[in-house]
């Protein structure tokens, strides 16, 4: 595996959907996330997390070091208890243990860090070494993602849709057909904005170019093993990339993002394609010395 990375980076991610729902909201019954206030569409850091989590596990399945901590019918204290066994200590004696190896806890860590991807890039809360006096359940990752807003307000839309297929033979005695309804977004751009801190990579996970390398490409990729009815039609569309020349950064993030833009063309009150957008346009003046620009896609 190679060195920590060295630099920060910032980057905007746009992505749009169509005919679907990207984020459902279980407490409105899995409509499309939107902020009352202004009308604008939401989809939460986790939502996205989870698509890179699913990537990463398809593309480097069984590849040691890049398994996923946080993942479907895994509980996390299988995972946690792994480290011990690495370490052959066993949870009962924590805490004998830890005044003979004052570096414990470290050793936990890192071992979690070097063995699952997502631990590496965001961080955990591993409950198990809490709950055993150890002070490693909490590592903040250096990856980090804000909520993606829509670039214009949306209106989700409630479809009726029927089934031939009954539930039970008792119904099936009744009708003929089932209804239900789902929510779908008929055209939505949205933009995600993130963060790489080198100096958490350094001091904590480990996170390394190699690591960088795959995270851009499961962002650019993040939806295109993840196609469903539900979510309809979703692509990544643009990723920009701020490079900095040291591990601290030469310029304020929200700067950089203040210079990344993109608008509806002229004449089109009611975007229904990316084609309804102009391009994605960078300000680069901003940049300055010390801050690359990088198009990613």
């Amino acid at each position: 595996m190679s060195d920590c990375i060295k630099n920060r980076y910032d980057f905007v991610v746009y992505f749009d959907v169509e005919n679907g729902n990207p984020n459902g909201d279980p407490d409105a019954g899995n409509m499309p996330r939107v902020d009352p206030e202004t009308g604008y569409g939401l989809v939460t850091d986790v939502c996205l997390k989870r698509k890179i989590r699913n990537y990463v596990e398809t593309v480097k399945e069984g590849e040691p070091g890049f398994e996923i901590y946080i993942k479907d019918g895994v509980p996390l204290n299988t995972s946690d208890f792994r480290a011990f066994e690495e370490l052959n200590v066993d949870p009962k004696d924590v805490k004998k243990l830890k005044k003979d190896d004052p570096q414990l806890d470290l050793k936990l860590r890192d071992f979690m860090c070097r063995a699952f991807y997502d631990v590496r890039t965001f961080g955990a809360v591993m409950t198990t070494f809490m709950k055993n006096g150890l002070n490693c359940g909490q590592v903040r990752g250096p990856v980090q993602l804000t909520f993606a807003r829509s670039v214009d307000p949306i209106i989700p839309q409630e479809v009726t849709i029927t089934r031939v297929a009954i539930t039970t033979e008792a119904d099936a005695e009744k009708k003929g057909t089932e209804m239900g309804r789902k929510y779908v977004v008929p055209y939505a751009l949205y933009r995600c904005e993130g963060f790489v801190s080198a100096t958490l990579a350094r001091k904590t996970t480990g996170f390394s170019d190699d690591d960088l390398s795959l995270l851009w490409e499961a962002i650019i990729n993040m939806f295109e093993h993840d196609h469903s009815a539900a979510r309809g039609k979703m692509a990544v569309r643009s990723l920009v990339v701020f490079k900095h020349d040291s591990e601290l950064g030469n310029a304020p993030s929200y700067k950089l993002f203040d210079a990344v833009s993109v608008k509806r063309k002229e004449g089109i009150e009611y975007p229904r394609s990316f084609a309804d957008y102009g391009d994605v346009e960078v300000d680069e003046s901003v940049c300055g010395d010390g801050v690359e620009l990088i198009r990613m896609l």
